[in-house]
């Protein structure tokens, strides 16, 4: 199968996948969907269960929580995992800011994408401890 070289490149420079040389990106990417959302489309939508996981190639959205926005993510980001990893609804809305475009895993695959690319996986820890750590900061 072949690969959308464009694809290859935008990939390559998320910090996500840092880790890949290029022939590992060439295998990673047909496993994987892209989805495509216009500016102001609901992404995920709270309660929602099985989001998937998410990861934003070209674009922004927003993270809302009652109508107040948490967070604004980029390229790089990713969203939808603590609810597709520990089963559990999603508590916030995710809405695209601007045209977006992700690489999607879906929700009985989650697992599967992580344990077969450790390095992203690793990654994705990073983010998550940065997150916590931040989240911690923001209450003292």
């Amino acid at each position: 199968m072949s690969v959308d070289i464009a694809l290859l490149d935008s990939v390559s420079r998320l910090a996500l996948f840092n880790d890949l040389s290029q022939p590992e990106l060439e295998l990673l990417l047909p496993n994987l969907e892209e989805a495509s959302f216009g500016e102001g489309s609901w992404v995920v939508r709270r309660g929602q269960m099985d989001p998937g996981l998410y990861i934003i190639v070209d674009g922004e959205v927003s993270v809302v929580l009652e109508g107040e926005e948490l967070a604004a993510l980029t390229a790089g980001s990713f969203f939808g995992e603590i609810s597709a990893l520990i089963d559990e609804p999603v508590v916030a809305d995710v809405i695209a800011r601007t045209p977006l475009r992700c690489l999607y895993v879906a929700p009985g695959e989650v697992e599967d994408f992580l344990l077969a690319n450790p390095k992203v996986m690793y990654r994705m820890l990073q983010t998550e401890a940065r997150r916590l750590r931040t989240t911690d900061e923001l209450r003292t």
